[in-house]
């Protein structure tokens, strides 16, 4: 079986009704904990946890920054909003998670459309949705030159000499986007995955482009599998006219599922994920389960095991980080060929209200 037809699972730690400020962090962290074992033993290749401004709730990023030392293999992907946030913050957010998962860190790109989002920061107002994802495109492929800055043998670490890195293999970005400029270089090493894995939720057509354009993984919604096929070939088919191999895009459906309520249970689902990915629909299934505890526990002990007698998931993990589990090349730095530069202090200059 070729890596294009692996098939790929993935699910949404989906916050519980108490992980809100009121209940100790603790709490809430040893329940992510406990939920992120589950579905490494299962070997998925990695789990979301959910964010927004809109509602309260635990920093994504710092959860699974938290579950990243309990944890071995699986891949980790908070969602990060795009929009009143740093970009040269969030790319040094990303790159440290995957630093301390040791490579198996990806990152959820959403943005922030409501009004209510916007005045809660009072920089300026809530821009268009096809705005915000044009920003969102922005902040991916700076993020990426910033992951680049640094060449991956920057770092020297010679006690003797007292000298940390090699100035020559750092990078100015000189990034200017609409809304944006940053110089750079990044803060934080190259990460371990070069580049951590760009996941996008494409269900929404004014997401489409960017995740055809940035996107590593692009998560799709469809209620049938040649309306999920049609997603797919539409997101290859953005891919190469940006110019990239369609072939490096993975594309999975993400359902909400109830296996108390589900028809069939999940012996049901199994069948319709093979025979969804077999019809080569979608290249693996995004599992957003409505009671975590249950039906994850389900999901990984009945459904998974049911994919596994047919041989259609691993019974393993084979890599060590996300990309590993993906079947995704590890990028080569975009300035290793280029002239050497010299290291300069970062810079943010926000153009207009900017972000």
């Amino acid at each position: 079986m070729t890596s294009t037809r692996t098939l790929h699972l993935a699910a949404e730690l989906a916050p519980g009704p108490g992980d809100f400020p009121s209940t100790a962090a603790s709490s809430a962290a040893s329940r992510t904990v406990a939920l992120a074992r589950l579905a490494e033993a299962a070997a998925l290749d990695f789990l979301t946890h959910d964010d927004s401004f809109a509602r309260p709730g635990l920093d994504a990023l710092a959860v699974l920054a938290r579950v990243a030392p309990e944890t071995r293999s699986v891949g980790l992907v908070p969602t990060v909003t795009t929009t009143h946030t740093e970009p040269f913050h969030v790319q040094a957010a990303v790159a440290t998670l995957d630093w301390v998962s040791r490579g198996r860190a990806g990152w959820r790109i959403a943005v922030s459309p409501t009004g209510a989002e916007a005045r809660l920061f009072g920089r300026r107002p809530a821009p268009s949705t096809a705005e915000l994802w044009q920003e969102a495109g922005e902040v991916a492929e700076v993020s990426r030159r910033l992951w680049d800055s640094w060449e991956d043998d920057a770092e020297i670490r010679d006690v003797a000499t007292g000298r940390f890195i090699d100035r020559r293999k750092l990078h100015h970005v000189n990034f200017q986007g609409a809304t944006f400029s940053v110089k750079g270089p990044s803060i934080v090493p190259r990460p371990p995955q070069g580049n951590p894995v760009t996941v996008v939720d494409a269900t929404r057509p004014a997401a489409r482009d960017t995740a055809a354009h940035h996107a590593d993984v692009a998560l799709i919604r469809a209620s049938s599998a040649e309306e999920a096929a049609a997603l797919r070939a539409e997101l290859r088919q953005g891919a190469r006219a940006h110019g990239r191999d369609p072939g490096q895009l993975r594309v999975l459906l993400s359902a909400t599922v109830d296996l108390d309520a589900y028809e069939g249970g999940p012996g049901a689902l199994a069948e319709l994920i093979a025979g969804w990915h077999g019809g080569g629909a979608v290249d693996g299934f995004h599992l957003v389960p409505a009671v975590p505890e249950r039906d994850l526990e389900r999901f990984t002990a009945d459904t998974v095991t049911r994919l596994r007698g047919r041989g259609l998931f691993r019974t393993a993990y084979e890599g060590a980080t996300l990309r590993d589990h993906l079947g995704l090349a590890r990028p080569v730095s975009q300035y290793a060929d280029q002239a050497r530069g010299t290291y300069a202090a970062p810079t943010r200059v926000t153009t207009g209200a900017g972000v």
